[in-house]
């Protein structure tokens, strides 16, 4: 209850941190491409497939595109998908990423109960398939806007090292580990924003 409380209060604080800033992505999305300012990303968190919100960083019909740039994936330890030079993002996108000001729309996920401030991090369903056995109960915690991992090198871990810091904050989980991982991520994120 108490970690659902915080959720909430977090939640509305960032979501109330955003709004002034709205008018001016939304303007800068929409006129480098005429394209929608936000996109609905399948993840899964509790065992169920649910739609989380981004501010839109790539050209319409990025996934699509996906396929195509298979044999420039950079991440070969596993499902993820990286490229640092990825023609899919735009020139806003690019900038709002550089800032992790994409993810903002995500506290309203954590409003409506979806995903919780910390927690094990949002993988898609195709992603979660490729968990070795001993993870798979990763993908029936409630999935997190931050979490150890993130704190611990984001997207630059292997994939198994993500996992297990993952099933580390399960296991250690408490309300103080929770704020623990919260003031890191407030910490990388003003002195170092590519860094969750």
């Amino acid at each position: 209850m108490l970690k659902r409380i915080f959720d909430i209060v977090g939640a509305l604080c960032g979501l109330i941190f955003i709004l002034p800033f709205i008018p001016f992505i939304a303007f800068a999305i929409w006129r480098e491409d005429g394209g929608p300012v936000f996109v609905g990303l399948s993840r899964i968190s509790e065992g169920k497939t649910i739609t989380v919100w981004k501010f839109r960083t790539m050209v319409p019909g990025a996934a699509a595109m996906k396929k195509g740039l298979a044999s420039q994936n950079e991440r070969a330890d596993g499902p993820f998908f990286k490229m640092k030079d990825d023609p899919r993002l735009t020139k806003t996108g690019k900038f709002l990423r550089m800032l992790r000001v994409d993810e903002f729309p995500q506290f309203w996920n954590v409003l409506k109960g979806e995903l919780a401030l910390v927690g094990p991090r949002p993988h898609e369903p195709e992603e979660i398939e490729a968990y070795p056995s001993e993870f798979r109960h990763l993908a029936h915690a409630k999935a997190g806007l931050t979490g150890l991992s993130q704190v611990m090198g984001a997207s630059g871990l292997p994939f198994r090292k993500e996992l297990e810091y993952d099933a580390e904050y399960l296991k250690e989980y408490s309300f103080w580990f929770d704020m623990k991982i919260l003031l890191k991520t407030v910490l990388i994120f003003f002195t170092d924003p590519t860094g969750v």
